[in-house]
């Protein structure tokens, strides 16, 4: 089955051809309009996607090889995200449908992140842990079997992603902070300041960072710009290893306790190069498989969206015609 996959819910505007479970194009345009803000302003980024999606997804065709009427199937995101950004995809893919007679199925945008991850996973060796981390959420979600899933953990306040930006933001460093933080942190001492880990040994697989945002924020406003400078690298490890452990910790202490098969990480922060080192290394080291997403996977994309819808499809699910954006759209 060949499915074109559209998403629009953020910051990115993607397009992407699938045929079954082979990525024939992956499309990704990143608006840079929203770096001089130091984060994503709604009404610039529906401007941006109104303005892009037609033309990437004709790019995602053209990279495909592909024509309009060879297209089966249409999965498109409908949530979580902004609502403005949302509906430009949703309502494309709703005409795209319409036009050319086809089915086209909503996709919820974390389900999304679970199968960019399993795009590269042969035999998936069910029960899975997925940890999810991503600007907007930081969840551990149990999958059973395909499109089966149990949020067992979840942030109660900020996600991991959201403090990486803000806490880059405060030390100056720019948007989005993640890639940044993780490079300089590789040039630094993770033990020169000792961040809190909130709910490290609690029972439960919970998380919170506001507490972590706001230990920087105020080792920021204790210290001269000289020593930041100097420390700027020992201050992200520091920064980059509370924020991760408690990640890696929680993960490892759920899976034993599911008695899962498998450890998988998903979303943006699935990029981050001390998270993919330690959470492989301890996982196997634990006895589990260990899928790790692509890096070109790892951030929005549209070829999750497309591979999510895939099993949908497949399975005779069909969105209508009324479907609206949920921008808080929950999995399962």
């Amino acid at each position: 089955m060949i499915v074109l996959g559209i998403e629009t819910s953020c910051d990115e505007t993607s397009a992407a051809v699938l045929d079954e479970a082979r990525v024939l194009s992956n499309v990704v345009s990143s608006q840079l309009v929203h770096v001089q803000y130091g984060g994503v302003v709604p009404e610039l980024a529906s401007r941006a996607h109104l303005r892009l999606v037609q033309p990437v997804i004709d790019q995602a065709l053209n990279e495909a090889g592909v024509e309009r009427r060879h297209i089966e199937g249409i999965a498109v995101t409908y949530g979580p995200g902004l609502v403005g950004a949302l509906l430009v995809g949703l309502t494309f893919a709703k005409g795209f449908s319409l036009a050319a007679d086809i089915p086209y199925i909503g996709v919820n945008h974390m389900e999304g992140h679970i199968y960019g991850n399993l795009l590269t996973v042969k035999d998936v060796a069910f029960p899975v842990l997925f940890l999810i981390v991503s600007g907007g959420h930081t969840q551990l979600v149990l999958m059973k079997d395909h499109l089966d899933y149990r949020i067992i953990g979840s942030t109660r306040d900020d996600a991991v992603g959201e403090a990486f930006d803000k806490s880059a933001k405060v030390m100056g460093l720019g948007y989005p902070g993640g890639p940044v933080i993780d490079k300089l942190a590789r040039e630094g001492d993770p033990d020169f300041v000792r961040f809190p880990q909130s709910f490290l040994r609690d029972d439960h697989y919970d998380f919170s960072y506001s507490g972590l945002k706001t230990a920087v924020l105020t080792y920021v406003e204790k210290h001269t710009p000289e020593h930041l400078e100097k420390h700027k690298a020992d201050i992200c490890a520091s920064f980059q290893k509370a924020a991760i452990d408690v990640l890696i910790t929680k993960t490892l202490r759920a899976a034993k306790a599911y008695r899962v098969r498998a450890i998988a990480y998903a979303g943006g922060v699935a990029a981050n190069g001390y998270l993919r080192r330690h959470l492989v290394e301890k996982g196997r080291a634990a006895g589990y498989d260990v899928y790790t997403p692509e890096m070109a996977y790892c951030t929005d994309n549209a070829a999750m969206i497309a591979y999510a819808g895939l099993h949908r499809l497949r399975g005779g699910e069909r969105s209508p015609q009324n479907l609206n954006a949920i921008p808080s759209l929950t999995l399962g």
